[in-house]
């Protein structure tokens, strides 16, 4: 599919239409494979389930039209399914009859002068991966769920044989997804096609020892099919099994170590929003004023880089046409830059309340506002032609100056906590407030006397506490970072396990208690 020849002959005809002052048209074909997977010990299954696909391919149009009033009127469209010249005509139709005059609309995007870094970022094989190869992969998964579950010494105790490991209710759940992205942009202002293609493969699994109520999960992200291995599945598996017996705590403040799925978490829903141009527009960030002053401990560093071989979020070009690369949003503690697309770095940009939102005046923040994340995010790292461009990371890196092993940071903590796994987070009193709230679900653990004593039950305990408190309270970092994705996510972030000091939870009362 020639996507390049599409946006090209699309721009030509719609720039030359009657009141058309300038117009970017953007294609994407993007196509999800997916094999579901299904074991359960003591149930007739599959194992891994017949593989299943969904494609999405269409224009979208964002126009500018000239008006009676002088005002010009700014108005997007898309049109599912059709790439041919009536179908960009009939997207124009739709932006013409939704535009409206924005008194904070600059213009459509420009070159920012910035080279683009890398091209061909994918693996061209995932482009075209056959239904065997995606069930083998699935099955991998599942084999490595299997063997761990089968080679536990606990389980084998408890089951005595194998019609007993049966009965013990093992059940291991998830899917292997394949996402593959093509896309083009033109515009009148870069009428040259700009074309990228992104892949990336994920296995994300869970597992579960039914009979005694304990579950465990696993995931694994690669950019190439040869790199997937049986970690999803024997990683979930081996979590179901620490998991049984855990035990509750009382409320309190512990010093927490947060494992890398709870780090992606957190950025996610609170770290990654509080550092965009837009939510400095609209004030509603906690770092409010704060650009170029400390927001986290000395020596924590976040940044995105969306160019980066290797890397499963990486993108050569964003969706609007303008190169991606490294943005600094945290350097060693220091907030030093924000994720931003053009429109909102042109509405910050020209704010006359810039200076008391960044905290500096507006020609100053210029490199730190540097629009490298326009994405037309669909929710799972596809790219989606039906909705204009916002920010949104690719690949999100956390480290931390003197870095440690996982051992070490367990013994700078002491008595604590490991938490593995959160869902459900989200801010209260609004963003800027910083307040949050999340619930630890499943692979945590109770730290005492520098090790891991005892499991944590799932669902027993909630974090409520604040994200700047949370930053400042830094304690260390470990060396090892892993490629993390949560639930619908677009960037995928590379994270280390971090502890933090004075985190505080708050018991979850047990059911029954409740009833009573």
């Amino acid at each position: 599919m020639d996507l390049a020849r599409v946006v090209r002959e699309a721009l030509g005809r719609l720039a030359a239409e009657p009141g058309v002052r300038e117009v970017e048209v953007f294609a994407a074909f993007n196509r999800s494979l997916l094999a579901r997977l299904c074991y359960t010990s003591h149930i007739p299954c599959n194992g891994v389930e017949e593989p299943k696909s969904v494609e999405r391919a269409g224009l979208g149009v964002q126009a500018v039209f000239d008006a009676p009033d002088g005002r010009p009127r700014v108005g997007f469209g898309a049109e599912p399914s059709d790439l041919t010249a009536a179908g960009a005509l009939r997207a124009l139709a739709k932006a013409r009859q939704a535009a409206v005059h924005d008194p904070e609309f600059h213009s459509l995007p420009r070159p920012t002068g910035e080279p683009r870094i890398a091209a061909d970022l994918h693996d061209p094989r995932l482009m075209g991966v056959a239904d065997r190869e995606l069930v083998e992969a699935g099955w991998k998964v599942i084999g490595g769920g299997l063997r761990a579950f089968m080679a536990s010494s606990r389980l084998a105790e408890l089951a005595g044989n194998d019609a007993g490991l049966n009965r013990l209710g093992l059940i291991l759940g998830g899917d292997v997804t394949i996402v593959q992205s093509r896309v083009a942009v033109a515009s009148s202002a870069m009428p040259t096609p700009q074309t990228d293609d992104s892949t990336y493969l994920s296995a994300s699994t869970t597992a579960m020892v039914e009979a005694r109520d304990a579950k465990g999960s696993g995931w694994s992200i690669c950019t190439r099919l040869e790199q997937l291995t049986e970690e999803a599945g024997a990683e979930a598996a081996g979590n179901a099994v620490a998991a049984m017996d855990g035990e509750r705590l009382p409320s309190g403040d512990y010093p927490v170590i947060f494992g890398p799925q709870p780090v992606a978490d957190l950025c996610n829903n609170l770290i990654l929003p509080a550092c965009q141009a837009g939510s400095f527009f609209s004030s509603s960030t906690p770092f409010l004023g704060r650009l170029g002053r400390p927001v986290a401990a000395r020596g924590l560093s976040i940044y995105d880089h969306g160019a980066l071989p290797g890397l499963a979020g990486s993108r050569s070009i964003t969706c609007e046409g303008l190169p991606t690369g490294r943005t600094d949003l945290i350097k060693d503690g220091v907030l030093a830059g924000l994720l931003s697309h053009w429109y909102d770095t042109q509405r910050l940009l020209h704010d006359p309340a810039a200076r008391a939102k960044l905290g500096v005046e507006a020609a100053a923040a210029v490199p730190a506002l540097v629009p490298r994340n326009g994405f037309r995010g669909d929710g799972g790292s596809g790219r989606g032609f039906d909705t204009t461009p916002g920010t949104s990371a690719s690949n999100v890196i956390v480290e931390g100056a003197g870095a440690v092993s996982l051992a070490e940071l367990a013994a700078r903590v002491g008595n604590g906590l490991y938490v593995g796994r959160i869902w459900y987070t989200y801010p209260i009193n609004g963003l800027r407030a910083g307040d949050f709230t999340c619930t630890v679900v499943g692979d945590s653990f109770i730290i005492r006397d520098g090790r891991v004593a005892a499991p944590l039950r799932a669902n027993a305990v909630r974090i409520n506490d604040n994200l700047t408190r949370l930053l400042e309270a830094v304690m260390g970092v470990t060396k090892d970072s892993r490629a993390t994705q949560v639930w619908g996510a677009d960037e995928v972030v590379y994270a280390p396990s971090i502890a933090v000091s004075g985190v505080h939870v708050d018991a979850i009362a047990p059911f029954m208690e409740v009833l009573a």
